[in-house]
């Protein structure tokens, strides 16, 4: 359940009635906007009658929370999350493209993908140094020294950096170097993970499972958001149909749908959903203008030789192009186009 207080209500009044949920057992998360202050209380919501909360001085109303998501749904924070990350804001009127090769494959094929992106106007740097892979004879990432690399591009450009983590054991080593934890496609649900990545400090990218509904996806942002971590990205990256033309088929319809029924950003994935490089320029267009707060595109300096995903991968005049196209698309959509802090 919420409770609203009135506008007027002063700090005695709030912290009155946080004790009085505290003291009954509900675990509480509080959100003071500009106008309202808004207190979630998670528990027994038998005991709701026998707390008398809207006799309090400076309550509003007791609203109950229907959906099984409680902290990620509008009915608890109705205002956009916005998302800091080093001087950027994910999510508000602001669109960031987060740009870079699938894996950190060497040092100078990442510090050159990481000045394309740069120059063509990303303001994260993806790669990843921990590769999840269906074979186990596929190229699993430089680990540490991937992050290594990563760490330095950041030094380098000023781009912020979001990297994969899929192991709780590495959670610590990762967050050590990244901006942005990612959960990928294949760890949505495992809830270790969640937990762990949660406590980590660092705003957190959740992409939608390969199979998950949205509600399964919100369920999985709740576990993150329970641990006392408000820092959650979502990431539409397609889902399993029975089309197999297409790598997945990419569900542009929970852009507006996750927008509705929650209040944290979202950005969508056209590499992984197409798998096809040709196809990630439209699809990527199209999510901005469906409302996403941002994308996450594979770009390589030579998509031929990658060791990973080189058919999805925007070659960098491609990238150009699609960054130009963009910026028209935010301005329809009464948005801009995210800068580094620098810029």
């Amino acid at each position: 359940m919420i409770v609203v207080m009135n506008h007027n209500a002063v700090n005695h009044d709030i912290d009155k009635v946080l004790e009085k949920l505290e003291s009954a057992g509900f675990q509480i998360h509080l959100s003071q906007g500009v106008e309202r202050t808004i207190i979630g209380a998670i528990g027994d919501k038998t005991r709701l009658n026998d707390l008398s909360l809207e006799a309090m001085p400076g309550v509003e109303k007791v609203v109950p929370i229907l959906q099984p998501y409680k902290m990620a749904s509008r009915a608890y924070m109705d205002e956009p999350t916005v998302v800091k990350v080093g001087g950027l804001d994910i999510g508000g009127d602001t669109i960031h493209v987060m740009a870079g090769p699938c894996a950190v494959e060497s040092r100078e094929q990442l510090l050159q993908a990481a000045q394309i992106v740069k120059e063509a106007g990303a303001t994260l740097l993806r790669g990843g140094a921990f590769k999840p892979r269906t074979s186990p004879y596929s190229f699993h990432g430089l680990e540490e020294q991937g992050l290594e690399m990563l760490a330095e591009a950041r030094e380098r450009t000023g781009l912020c950096i979001v990297t994969e983590v899929m192991d709780p054991r590495t959670v610590n080593l990762v967050a050590q170097y990244a901006d942005i934890l990612q959960i990928g496609t294949r760890n949505m649900q495992n809830f270790f993970l969640l937990r762990e990545v949660a406590r980590a400090g660092k705003p957190v990218l959740l992409k939608r499972g390969s199979s998950a509904t949205i509600e399964e996806w919100l369920l999985a942002a709740e576990y993150i958001l329970a641990e006392g971590n408000r820092d959650v990205i979502l990431c539409e990256r397609g889902i399993r149909t029975f089309e197999n033309y297409t790598r997945n088929t990419l569900d542009l319809t929970a852009v507006p749908v996750i927008k509705y029924l929650s209040h944290l950003p979202v950005i969508v994935d056209p590499s992984h959903a197409i798998g096809k490089w040709r196809f990630v320029e439209p699809m990527s267009r199209a999510a901005i203008a469906a409302g996403a707060d941002g994308l996450l595109v594979e770009v390589h300096p030579n998509p031929a030789e990658a060791l990973c995903d080189g058919p999805q991968s925007l070659n960098p005049e491609n990238f150009r192009v699609l960054m130009k196209e963009l910026g028209g698309i935010a301005e329809i959509m009464g948005k801009q186009m995210g800068h580094l802090p620098c810029l």
